[in-house]
Order: structure tokens, then C-alpha cells, then sequence
């Protein structure tokens, strides 16, 4: 199962249960939510793809240079749907707070991650000695 479709399915799942608490039981923006989810979510994995694989160093620099242009596009989604249908005043803070919570998550893990694997190998260096 990739990562898009594990969170994808996180995603919807919780925004469902939210509904639901609050006694909504079907999505007022119907299919098209599903949709927008969907596809900034993929610009996000992108951007995940993006600060995995560039050979930028240092890591916040590669972070910067994934994050600037993945936050742009995912504000001109936002911009293309308000010509589909009319956007919530707070669309833009809400994309913006969304994708850059989830993008820095992931940068966290990813550098935990980068670290763990970077102190092991000088674990392993030491022990050959």
C-alpha cells in the first residue's frame, strides 16, 4: 500500500468521523471535496518525492526548496476551485495550516529517520575498527 493511499484513507476516515460527531451525515461539498483532497494530497507526496530524493544539503534547504513551490500550487488549486464553486473565507488559511502541519510532519519523520540511519552507520564504521 503506498503512503498516498494510507493517507488518503487516514484523511477521510477522520473527516468522516468528524461529520459524523458534529451530526452531519453526509458531506455538504459532496464528490468535489473528495476530489480536491485527492489531488493536494498528491501535490503534497510530490513534494514528499521531491525532499526525499533532491541532493540538496543541508536537510531544511531541501525542505524550503520542495515546500515554497509544492504551498504555491496547493494555493492555486485552491484558487482554480473558487472559479468551480464559491470558497470559504478561510480556504486559504485552511490549506495553507493542512498542508504545512502534514508537510512538516513528514519533514520531522523524514529527518529522524535521515539521522537514525546516519548515527547507525557510524555505530556500524566504529565497530569494524
Amino acid at each position: 500500500m503506498s503512503i498516498y493511499s494510507i493517507i488518503y484513507t487516514v484523511i477521510t476516515l477522520l473527516n468522516s468521523v468528524l461529520y459524523l460527531c458534529n451530526g452531519i451525515y453526509e458531506d455538504p461539498s459532496g464528490n468535489w471535496h473528495e476530489l480536491d483532497r485527492a489531488m493536494i494530497l498528491l501535490i503534497g507526496i510530490a513534494a514528499f518525492e521531491l525532499y526525499t530524493n533532491l541532493p540538496v544539503q543541508p536537510l531544511v534547504l531541501r525542505y524550503l526548496i520542495a515546500y515554497i513551490p509544492s504551498q504555491l500550487l496547493a494555493f492555486a488549486y485552491v484558487w482554480f476551485s473558487g472559479l468551480r464553486e464559491p470558497l470559504a473565507k478561510t480556504a486559504y488559511r485552511d490549506i495553507w495550516i493542512n498542508f504545512t502541519g502534514l508537510f512538516v510532519l513528514l519533514c520531522i519523520i523524514n529527518t529522524a529517520i535521515y539521522v537514525f540511519k546516519k548515527k547507525r552507520g557510524r555505530e556500524g564504521e566504529g565497530k569494524k575498527e
